[in-house]
């Protein structure tokens, strides 16, 4: 069994959620592929300040899950195996 790099998989997994919601989004307008748009997003709905006079730090973080980027991750896992 060969040994598998922990940061190719995560390259590999970062690569398919943000192709996968690339081409969700570029879906969302073609009626038959608007499936691929379908998904939840969640997060802080507005970000948290941390005021400290003189820093201001803001904190904020919204993730979108689609069908698309459930696809994505799939095929990256997959590219990962044959690898």
């Amino acid at each position: 069994m060969r040994n598998k790099n922990f940061w190719i998989l995560l390259l590999l997994l970062l690569t398919g959620i943000v192709l996968g919601g690339f081409f969700g989004n570029m879906a969302a307008g073609i009626p038959w592929l608007s499936w691929l748009n379908f998904g939840q997003s969640f997060g802080l709905d507005s970000p948290l300040i941390l005021n400290l006079g003189i820093l201001v730090i803001t904190f904020g973080l919204s993730i979108k899950i689609t069908m698309a980027s459930i696809i994505g991750v799939a095929i990256a896992i997959i590219i990962y195996r044959c690898l």
